[in-house]
């Protein structure tokens, strides 16, 4: 189909055309996952809804399930039913499930593999889906190398002529540096670096491929985003809920590996960077790249960062049990539910601006949220009585949920006395655009379909942000324990002076 004549009625300053995925297939390792239930095939159902997925695109799972290809459409039907964002079309269904396929067995298993490769050649002659594959690894990351040289073993990673194949693989990727260059190794003895393609589902959300259209594409706010005029950044990502069920994951990586690794340093790159010659997966990355290799650790790490570890409370009138008291955790355990660090920017933008991180599990609220806080006024000609509500001006980009921007300033009170107060101004995405964002697995999904990188961290920007938190994860497991906090508030003490001791304070979201 790729040497087909383009469409002449076509034009390709029409924005309004979407870019659809020409004829393809996915298959998903570890098919029977929360990931893959919850996301994965209902991002896929929701593509063919919204008419992006060619006729012809077919679902392949793989698991180790006794399942027909009847099942395996059920269980896809289901997770459709609960989890999709659109509106549930019995045509849609109904094409999107005769493209659907099981193969049940193991990674280690080369009959599975075998009868995988034959019903890829199947699905190429019955759906035309020419070749082209997309594998997703929705595996834990122990069994990333052995199902990407079973791939390659079984001739699954090359296409014919003309075709495509592509790896994506979800994180966490690796668990320091040493493991994540030891993956990169492995995967680029099987796929080439354009065909590997890493989920950080963060960077498929519209608000924050919104922070480069902020700055970018006004005047108002870029000539104040710089040393002159910000007094601090600070990134945020609470979550109200516990571990539940992952306890066998989560213990040993803990929140700073989970998060702070790899989604806050993402959206800290994209808050700090300067702007990209273009918006292409090169120029994006380079630009990203040169902030992360300006990323600064302070010298004190006991001073500079802190981890916390949740004990049992009170969460949305409920009693929660403490991290050491969920099921399958080592009571011993020291590992993170919490984590906050300092960093710095070594450039001629960012020099002496902070940039404080946090990430922790049992807070407050669930959100994610980008504040930039500004200085104060220089000199203020109002008398102290008259400004004491007001702060600092902040510009505060809510990632999640609630999606938006707002802008914090001083305005007068309504009255005689010249009193001054912090008020707000609100964007909401739900108030201003009458289309829906798209969840951020439809985005990236799509994206692999079409082969466009741009949302995707090459593997320097992995390696690199493994170089900042190694230091800081050496640091912690030399010395003592996490600090405890209640479930249900913002964190540990610690993080609370950590700001207090540069005579500033974290924002309550």
């Amino acid at each position: 189909m790729s040497g087909a004549a383009p469409n002449p009625l076509r034009d390709a300053q029409d924005r309004r055309l979407p870019r659809i995925a020409g004829p393809s297939g996915l298959v998903i390792f570890g098919v029977t996952g929360d990931l893959s239930r919850k996301k994965l095939m209902p991002a896929v159902y929701d593509l063919a809804n919204r008419g992006l997925l060619p006729p012809g695109f077919s679902l392949v799972g793989f698991a180790r399930r006794d399942w027909e290809h009847e099942d395996f459409a059920e269980v896809v039907h289901d997770a459709v039913k609960e989890h999709s964002r659109t509106e549930f079309r019995e045509e849609v269904w109904q094409q999107l499930a005769q493209g659907m396929r099981f193969v049940p067995g193991t990674f280690d298993d080369d009959e599975a593999f075998a009868r995988l490769r034959s019903t890829i050649e199947e699905l190429d002659k019955s759906r035309g889906t020419g070749g082209n594959f997309a594998f997703y690894l929705s595996v834990p990351p122990r069994f990333f190398p052995t199902v990407v040289s079973q791939l390659k073993k079984h001739g699954l990673n090359e296409g014919g002529e003309g075709s495509w194949r592509r790896a994506v693989i979800e994180k966490p990727f690796g668990h320091d540096l040493a493991s994540a260059q030891e993956l990169n190794q492995v995967i680029y003895q099987v796929f080439r670096t354009h065909e590997v393609f890493r989920i950080d589902h963060y960077l498929g959300k519209e608000t924050v491929q919104n922070i480069l259209a902020l700055r970018f594409a006004n005047t108002m706010f870029e000539p104040l985003w710089n040393r002159g005029y910000v007094d601090h950044v600070q990134i945020t990502m609470a979550e109200d809920i516990g571990i539940g069920g992952r306890a066998g994951y989560y213990d040993g990586i803990g929140s700073a590996r989970d998060v702070l690794q790899n989604h806050l340093l993402q959206l800290l790159a994209l808050t700090a960077m300067e702007e990209p010659a273009s918006f292409d997966a090169k120029a994006l990355v380079t630009e990203k790249l040169k902030v992360l290799n300006a990323v600064r650790l302070p010298t004190d790490l006991d001073a500079a960062t802190v981890r916390g570890q949740y004990q049992a409370g009170w969460q949305g009138g409920v009693k929660v049990p403490g991290y050491l008291e969920e099921e399958g955790i080592d009571p011993e355990s020291r590992t993170d539910t919490y984590a906050a660090v300092k960093l710095e920017i070594d450039n001629r933008r960012w020099a002496g601006v902070p940039f404080y991180l946090r990430t922790g599990k049992r807070l407050g609220r669930r959100v994610t949220e980008i504040a930039v806080v500004f200085q104060r006024a220089p000199h203020s000609p109002f008398d102290a009585t008259d400004t004491q509500e007001l702060g600092q001006n902040a510009l505060v980009i809510r990632v999640q949920p609630d999606e938006g921007v707002t802008i914090r300033f001083g305005s007068k009170v309504p009255g005689t006395s010249m009193e001054i107060r912090d008020v707000t101004m609100d964007f909401a995405y739900g108030e201003s655009f009458t289309e829906s964002s798209p969840e951020a697995y439809e985005r990236l999904l799509l994206d692999v379909l079409l082969g466009d990188a741009n949302l995707f961290p090459r593997h320097q920007e992995v390696e690199r942000s493994w170089e900042i938190l190694d230091p800081v994860e050496e640091h912690w497991a030399r010395h003592g324990r996490p600090e405890p906090y209640t479930a249900g508030t913002w964190g540990p003490r610690a993080a609370d002076e950590m700001l207090a001791r540069d005579g500033r304070s974290w924002r309550r979201p």
